[in-house]
């Protein structure tokens, strides 16, 4: 069994003007140490889903299991590194980080936890601010303290939604270059699903990306494999042919849901098993 499983999740929500249903049928698979991106239209459902994925929302139908566990509430082993960087504006940065480790280990003594906190806040740059609050901090600073409590849980599974669209472009280079090498720094591969509304983000980061359908009653379709050998850099990928025709594979896709009804688009068959768009070009 894969280490993340999602079968056939929906969900919906009750507004004014009726019941809305924002997911219908999701499944997907994702295996221990590969990294996934979720790309699809904004509004489409995406953070519902990994809020579903991560135990911060139930599903209405279907279910998720996370090393063979059913996730029916918040996953102790998991991570997730929100777009708004959700720390708490009243502690200090090393605090901020410092409280997930002790909900990860709550057995160790409080000097044991300040010095993992510490060692990775020092891992993204911010030995020298771990006094400062958010407020002092710049909005590249803020992820990155997001990013240093997240893998100082040191989680199975790591949730990004969307982490770095509201960072300016310099700032979201550097980031996703520190997310790289975290991921290795560890020792281990950090299973990792990703929300990106960015195409050249998801080629930079990704094993597989998965196009979502346009809302409402959206569902995954097939994963389209990244067969592009690591390190990637984002001028390797402009002149990679395997990432310019991913990157045209998923924008077909995209764009054809853009000209196609919701009610076609749900409706629309979904094929099972991965694509390789290297492969199928050859």
């Amino acid at each position: 069994m894969a280490l993340v499983e999602v079968r056939d999740v929906s969900k919906s929500f009750q507004s004014r003007s009726g019941v809305r249903e924002v997911l219908k049928s999701v499944n997907l698979s994702v295996e221990e140490g590969e990294f996934v991106s979720i790309v699809g239209f904004t509004g489409s459902g995406k953070t519902t889903l990994i809020n579903i994925l991560a135990g911060l929302l139930k599903p209405d139908s279907g279910t998720v299991h996370v090393a063979g566990k059913n996730v029916d509430q918040i996953h102790s082993n998991a991570a997730v590194v929100f777009q708004n960087y959700s720390l708490l504006p009243w502690f200090s940065a090393m605090e901020n980080v410092r409280l997930a480790v002790g909900a990860a280990f709550p057995d160790w003594p409080r000097d044991k936890q300040l010095a993992h906190a510490r060692k990775y806040l020092e891992m993204v740059g911010l030995g020298g601010a771990t006094h400062r609050r958010p407020s002092q901090l710049s909005g590249g600073m803020r992820q990155r303290v997001a990013i240093a409590r997240a893998f100082a849980a040191e989680p199975a599974v790591l949730f990004l939604d969307e982490p770095f669209s509201a960072l300016d472009a310099l700032t979201r280079a550097n980031l996703q270059e520190e997310l790289v090498r975290l991921c290795s720094v560890v020792g281990r591969r950090v299973t990792t699903i990703m929300i990106t509304n960015n195409l050249d983000e998801a080629l930079l980061l990704s094993d597989q990306i998965i196009p979502m359908t346009r809302g409402p009653r959206a569902t995954l379709s097939t994963p389209i494999s990244v067969p592009i050998q690591r390190p990637r850099t984002p001028d390797q990928l402009l002149h990679d042919h395997g990432a310019v025709r991913i990157r045209a594979k998923v924008v077909e896709f995209l764009t054809d849901f853009i000209h196609t009804s919701p009610s076609r688009a749900s409706a629309r068959p979904v094929p099972g098993g991965q694509l390789s768009v290297m492969e199928e070009q050859a």
